[in-house]
């Protein structure tokens, strides 16, 4: 059911295949001035055919048709202008940081207070990011004990650039395994090891990062 958008409001698209939970956070938000759900969807395909364009996407990972990082990714495809932020169970760092490198914005836990919930949807409304605190502090242990100092470029295995290269240029975790011939776990677990590696967060700084040491011709 779709509804008419505010002008000066956020536009939200709800992705979650459980309707009393998807119901709970509609209420939340539409509860909140200049929030308004303007679609909901029950499954990946269902998102990413819906029509209104969506200030911010709040979408589980657990669905019928796909699950975690790959989740964030073919959002981003399918809607580059919608800032997706994460409400879900998972809770493991190493998923957090799939889901940020694939281009999430936000990452909540669904036992986060409704106060939580609204704060992470403005900051990424407006541009900003949003992990919750205690997932943050969570993530930055993991980084320290799995990444220890900061590597290079040379410290990259082969296959770790190739899949850096096919990322900057583009091409989402699918279609690099289907480049490389490889599965897409183990091409989700390159690109996981390049990020620790690189201490870089997002896709964003992947893409940089290959354009800096020159792996891809610089844009512009």
């Amino acid at each position: 059911m779709l509804a008419p958008t505010e002008p000066d409001g956020v536009a939200i698209l709800l992705l979650e295949d459980h309707v009393l939970v998807r119901e709970g956070i509609r209420a939340l938000l539409e509860q909140q001035d200049g929030m308004r759900v303007v679609a909901e969807a029950s499954t990946l395909q269902e998102a990413e055919a819906v029509g209104p364009r969506a200030d911010v996407i709040v979408a589980d990972l657990n669905l019928p048709d796909a699950r975690g990082a790959d989740v964030v990714e073919r959002l981003r495809r399918s809607h580059p202008d919608s800032a997706v932020l994460v409400l879900t169970m998972v809770d493991d760092a190493l998923d957090v940081q799939r889901c940020l490198a694939s281009g999430a914005r936000g990452y909540l836990i669904k036992d986060s207070s409704a106060a939580e919930v609204v704060e992470a949807v403005r900051r990424v409304a407006a541009g900003g990011d949003y992990v919750q605190p205690a997932l943050g502090a969570a993530l930055a242990r993991w980084r320290e004990v799995a990444v220890g100092p900061r590597a290079s470029a040379a410290e990259l295995t082969p296959r770790e650039r190739d899949v850096l290269r096919l990322i900057a240029l583009g091409h989402t975790n699918t279609e690099v395994a289907t480049v490389l011939y490889l599965s897409v776990r183990t091409v989700e677990n390159h690109r996981s090891s390049v990020m620790r590696k690189l201490r870089l967060r997002t896709r964003a700084d992947l893409v940089r990062y290959a354009h800096e040491i020159g792996l891809v011709g610089r844009a512009g």
